[in-house]
């Protein structure tokens, strides 16, 4: 019988379950089902349902398949740099040259019909932005995609109220 494994510290509990609900953000903001998911990354759908809780057990392998599957990516950062506020979704104010759609999961999932495009000029990502906020959830923004959104308003003067055109 394997021996038991030692206790996890909170502020890794905290990371796992933040992690396991960023992938499930993006799955649902995908409209894309559990079992599609673990199909995709190789896993049952049991495993996939523990990484989006955010357990521990699961092998850091499984996590790196369900970003893969799901077009995401990971990263980490030293303890130093998070303290000081130098991490990558802190850039309020900041406008890209050009917008990558990997970078953004809710502008991508919005600019599905531009077939071989992973990037966009950040004027052609205000548009989309604007002309299809109906189709947005807000509420699976992350951080840094709010930043650019507010960010291309301030440069380009979009409507403050989302979907408002003129029309």
């Amino acid at each position: 019988m394997p021996a038991k494994a030692p206790p996890n510290p909170s502020a890794v509990v905290e990371q796992l379950a933040a992690l396991g609900a960023r992938i499930r953000a993006q799955r649902k903001a995908l409209r894309v089902s559990a079992t599609a998911l673990a199909e995709a990354a190789g896993m049952s759908r049991v495993s996939v349902h523990r990484i989006e809780q955010g357990e521990p057990s699961v092998t850091m392998g499984a996590y790196l398949n369900v970003l893969a599957a799901l077009g995401m990516t990971f990263s980490a950062t030293a303890v130093s740099d998070e303290a000081s506020g130098n991490t990558a979704d802190d850039k309020a104010g900041w406008l890209p040259a050009r917008v990558r759609l990997a970078d953004f999961p809710q502008l991508k999932q919005l600019a599905w019909q531009l077939q071989g495009a992973d990037e966009l000029t950040p004027r052609e990502a205000l548009g989309i932005y604007e002309r299809n906020w109906r189709h947005l959830d807000e509420a699976a923004l992350l951080p840094r995609e709010q930043n650019l959104i507010d960010a291309l308003r301030l440069a380009f003067g979009g409507s403050d109220t989302p979907g408002a055109s003129d029309v």
